[in-house]
């Protein structure tokens, strides 16, 4: 397929109407949301008069729910187990993690600040400034055996990971005696 001046025109008009890359390439017939995308960007065709993408609407502000107290919280009293709550619980807003204090790089015996032409093993090795800067450096305060960085540094490079939520463990017993049964129909 050529593009043709009719087809280059159609093209840089119903990409200033704010059509998608494969929106435009339906339109046009022929070619692909990809060539649609290399001749937008050869002609310079970088600003659109309308987003291509509908606009999100501004969610009402969740309040922050009060924790359950009392009879349906505490466990019961007779060793039965407390019945499941029915329906979606309401998500509870928590306030971000404070930010860890700045540690401030330590200072070796020469008077130095750690450089890469100075880090050791049990050394910590995170950097401190822009690479670029002549006052680069990095922490060098001193390391558990087999860690890359101090205890502070730690903390901020390796998150705990988020828990995953599980379903139940008969909805999966259901979910795989289903996916079985289907396949014996299958054979």
């Amino acid at each position: 397929m050529a593009w043709t001046d009719e087809r280059v025109e159609t093209l840089k008009k119903l990409w200033a109407d704010g059509l998608s890359a494969s929106q435009i390439a339906k339109q046009l017939g022929g070619v692909t949301r990809n060539a649609v995308i290399g001749k937008v960007h050869r002609l310079g065709l970088s600003g659109r008069a309308a987003p291509s993408r509908p606009t999100r609407r501004i969610a009402a502000p969740k309040l922050a729910t009060r924790p359950r107290t009392g009879a349906a919280s505490a466990p019961a009293q007779n060793g039965a187990k407390p019945k499941a709550a029915t329906g979606s619980a309401p998500a509870v807003v928590r306030a971000p993690a404070p930010a860890p204090a700045p540690v401030e790089p330590h200072v070796l015996p020469s008077g130095d600040y750690a450089t890469v032409l100075t880090l050791r093993e049990g050394m910590c090795k995170w950097p401190v400034g822009d690479p670029a800067d002549s006052s680069f450096r990095f922490c060098g305060h001193k390391t558990t055996p087999g860690q890359a960085y101090c205890e502070a540094h730690s903390q901020m490079a390796y998150q705990p990971q988020a828990k995953r939520k599980r379903k139940p463990a008969d909805d999966a017993r259901a979910v795989l005696d289903s996916l079985a049964s289907g396949r014996r129909m299958n054979f």
